[in-house]
């Protein structure tokens, strides 16, 4: 006969362990307001300062120098820090990388007081859009 312990040992970890997945790969529910929210900035050129500059500050110790998600944070979050370069990120639309960056989510912090001016945060979504493998 098996020892009921570890089989309640077992199904405990089988749960914890399927729960940790789920919590992983939680999509994101953006509102429709935001993914259909439109970049009044997607032609600005000064992407590669204001956003380059911000993205330093407030991204690139969790999403690295390049939007790899390697940053030094990265590991030692419980969520997977995603890549900006890969085509499932930059297929996103503008209003969707918005929400996602500005209102964040469990481990992605909200970022609208930090960064205040509209402006500012569609160039820095404008910036994300420059870290795309070509």
């Amino acid at each position: 006969m098996k020892n009921p312990i570890n089989v309640l040992l077992i199904l405990l970890l089988s749960t914890l362990s399927l729960a940790w997945i789920e919590y992983q790969a939680k999509p994101w529910k953006v509102p429709d307001k935001y993914v259909n929210l439109k970049n009044p900035y997607v032609n600005k050129t000064d992407a590669k300062f204001v956003g380059k500059t911000l993205y330093k500050v407030h991204c690139s110790s969790c999403h690295g120098k390049q939007g790899l998600g390697d940053g030094v944070k990265a590991k030692r979050l419980k969520s997977a820090v995603p890549n900006f370069s890969l085509q499932d990120f930059q297929k996103q639309k503008d209003g969707e990388l918005y929400f996602k960056s500005f209102i964040g989510r469990d481990e992605m912090p909200n970022f609208e007081k930090k960064i205040p001016k509209e402006e500012d945060r569609w160039q820095l979504v404008n910036y994300m859009r420059t870290l795309k493998k070509e």
